[in-house]
């Protein structure tokens, strides 16, 4: 007869393992781990141990007696196995899954029903043989309106049984529903036993430039499995697949780049293990491929390079290699550690190495998980089908997703209804590192929310709607760039091994080399500086978004952030301080590193306006016709002239012209003529920042 491990029996009874094990040992049976097994007197024993009622219970019934009613309630309660297609159940009479309620009948016949607190009225309907019209029509009697799905306030539930005959025991919400309450957006906190856990697939992002084959891989990787297992169903893009190589799987995320890789961090879903830099062999590293492998490096995944396109005349794989040394990625070519395979993914060349290097460096990782747990995963891509309702592609990162399971992530809650997956078959479970797209939600879930497994639905509506509140509450207060960089410089004061992050733009080649060995310089005994990112041109909404995900600081020399990073920093809290002189700018990272705050004199954005067209005037010489687009420009304030998001000019504004009428400011919305003091060189598609400089106290 098989035995019940320890694990199984505190899952079971909803208890961690350690506190089983110790029962167990205190019982006087012989387990010495989770994963010991029990005999079922053994397990008999601990079950009792924590139930006396259940003993006495025991002891009195005689051995061929049928089983107590609230046993049979409890049985009637189970979820009925899911039809394998997406049609809804029908209710059935016994009480719904997870109502946390029972009925008992003693011997003289009385009616008793017991609930927990929190009740709806058509659970309540449904657990006394009522219709939920009468439950409701009887609450507002009562004078309290409900709905059928709603809660039946505490007061109003013993008045209401003894209006249909019921005597009415209330007991309080259990206390572990409210675990983990407003914790899925960022993070759901799981601690497993070592011995439950096993082997597990690897989670592989394939990142790199445009047009170097990122999509050409994962088509030649998917289609050739596909073959090879004959796999049935309508291929379908649900974000990401799973294939099998040598007994070994692999799940790959398609992801449309590095940003929706970073995204996902910035949101606290840290579900890949391997990063997979694609360069094509003809083109080498170019600026995309860079940021591929600086986002990786921030995310700590190991790194294996594919050099595609070696099918290709021009093809220079050891050209490759070398330029990749100037980002301290070194391949084993070259007496490095980085994996590298030559590939062509047009027509598969090199493709079944790559595979057999993911799957060496996977191994060497030792990716485990336990498959037995509640599951818990994170959502990669969502949206509304249609056909289907609010539907999400998840990664299962921990345990088992079962159809039926109640989830929850973030401030959705829902019911596995159907899972899927890339090839359209319907699935009964998934295990860790599965990739599957599910139906049942109550709403569209957010990328890069976990979600997890929860008693029942109403548990899962209970966590979504405390998360939602928590939500709503943050939407009030939102910290500013200020306050951030607040908190990030008293860490740097109170830690002792410090890191100063950073994303450095300049506006030439020359200037970051400089800057880079300047900075690589500073140091304090306890605390160091690192570039996370760097590059030439403007600050763009990725490097915001990078920056929020590394926690980092974005430094511009002679560089600025367009519209959308000016957003985007705003709305996520990111410091990013601009300079057009090197010490100075070196001083300030300096100072952070110590912790001091900003410098002596801040700078306040007021205004941008865009150059639509340039004429000349006999009194002002040359003048930029502008449409404002943000703020206000205002006549002799300090500007910059912009170019392809690097600062050509700074200086002042010397004359600000509505139609034939000077004027002193022009407003977000309104076109405008703009003359730079001393500067001529306006060109169409330039931008133009008005700005003041403010003297502040240093703390």
């Amino acid at each position: 007869m098989a035995k019940t491990r320890v694990y199984e029996l505190a899952k079971e009874l909803g208890l961690e393992s350690k506190e089983i094990l110790a029962r167990a040992q205190e019982l006087g049976l012989e387990v010495k781990t989770a994963s010991s097994g029990l005999e079922d007197d053994g397990v008999a024993l601990v079950k009792l141990s924590y139930d006396d009622s259940a003993s006495t219970a025991a002891e009195d019934a005689e051995p061929d007696a049928p089983a107590p009613a609230v046993e049979a309630e409890e049985v009637a309660a189970e979820p009925a196995p899911s039809p394998p297609s997406d049609e809804p159940e029908t209710p059935a009479d016994a009480p719904a899954p997870g109502t946390q309620a029972e009925v008992e009948r003693s011997e003289d016949d009385d009616r008793i029903v017991e609930v927990t607190e929190g009740v709806t009225a058509h659970e309540f309907g449904r657990l006394i043989g009522e219709r939920t019209g009468e439950i409701v029509r009887q609450l507002m009697n009562m004078g309290e309106i409900v709905p059928g799905g709603g809660q039946i306030p505490v007061e109003a539930i013993e008045p209401l049984g003894e209006h249909f005959g019921w005597t009415v025991l209330v007991e309080r919400a259990p206390e572990e529903e409210e675990v983990d309450t407003g914790r899925q957006r960022s993070l759901v906190e799981y601690e497993d036993d070592p011995a439950s856990l096993e082997d597990r697939p690897p989670v592989i992002v394939i990142m790199g430039h445009v047009d170097h084959g990122k999509t050409q891989l994962l088509d030649t990787i998917r289609s050739a499995n596909v073959v090879a297992g004959e796999a049935g169903g309508i291929t379908q893009h649900i974000g990401a697949y799973q294939i099998e190589r040598n007994d070994n799987k692999l799940t790959f995320i398609d992801t449309p780049g590095h940003e929706a890789f970073t995204a996902l961090r910035a949101r606290g879903a840290d579900v890949t293990d391997l990063a997979i830099i694609v360069v094509a062999a003809n083109d080498g590293v170019m600026p995309q491929t860079v940021e591929a492998i600086n986002h990786a490096k921030a995310a700590g995944v190991p790194i294996i390079v594919a050099i595609n396109k070696m099918d290709l005349e021009a093809a220079d794989p050891y050209g490759v290699r070398a330029a990749l040394t100037q980002y301290d990625l070194v391949v084993e070519e070259l007496g490095g550690d980085i994996v590298s395979a030559e590939i062509s993914a047009l027509d598969g060349t090199g493709v079944d190495d790559l595979l057999d290097m993911i799957a060496l460096v996977a191994e060497v990782e030792e990716l485990k998980a336990n498959p037995k747990a509640p599951a818990v995963g994170t959502v990669i891509e969502s949206q509304l089908d249609i056909g289907r309702g609010s539907t999400a592609t998840v990664i299962v990162q921990r345990g088992t997703l079962k159809r039926g399971d109640a989830i929850v992530a973030g401030a959705v809650s829902g019911r596995v209804r159907a899972m899927y997956d890339e090839n359209g078959n319907q699935l009964k479970e998934a295990g860790p590192s599965s990739p599957v797209l599910i139906t049942g939600w109550g709403e569209v879930p957010s990328a890069g929310d976990m979600f997890q497994v929860v008693q029942n639905e109403r548990t899962a509506r209970k966590l979504a709607a405390a998360e939602a509140d928590k939500i709503r509450t943050s939407e009030f207060v939102v910290p500013t760039a200020t306050e951030r960089l607040g908190a990030l410089l008293e860490q740097f004061r109170t830690e002792d091994h410090a890191e100063l992050r950073l994303v450095v733009k300049t506006d030439a080649h020359g200037s970051l080399e400089a800057l880079r060995e300047a900075i690589g310089k500073i140091k304090r005994d306890d605390g160091k500086v690192s570039i996370i990112h760097s590059g030439v041109g403007g600050i763009t909404s990725n490097d915001v978004m990078l920056a929020e995900a590394s926690e980092a600081i974005i430094y511009g020399f002679n560089s600025r952030p367009d519209a959308a990073a000016r957003q985007a920093a705003k709305e996520q809290a990111i410091d990013i301080r601009t300079f057009s002189i090197i010490y100075e700018m070196l001083d300030d990272i300096e100072s952070l590193l110590v912790g001091e705050l900003a410098p002596d004199e801040v700078e306040r954005f007021l205004g941008v306006a865009d150059v639509r067209a340039t004429f000349r005037a006999p009194r002002y010489g040359l003048v930029a016709g502008c449409y404002v687009t943000e703020g206000e420009i205002n006549r002799n304030a300090a500007a910059r002239l912009v170019r392809d998001g690097v600062v050509v000019y700074e200086g002042r504004i010397t004359s600000l012209r509505r139609f034939k009428d000077d004027v002193q400011s022009v407003a977000q919305g309104f076109e405008c003529g703009i003359g730079l003091e001393n500067f001529r060189d306006i060109k169409e598609g330039d931008t133009i920042e008005s700005f003041e400089v403010r003297e502040v106290a240093r703390t």
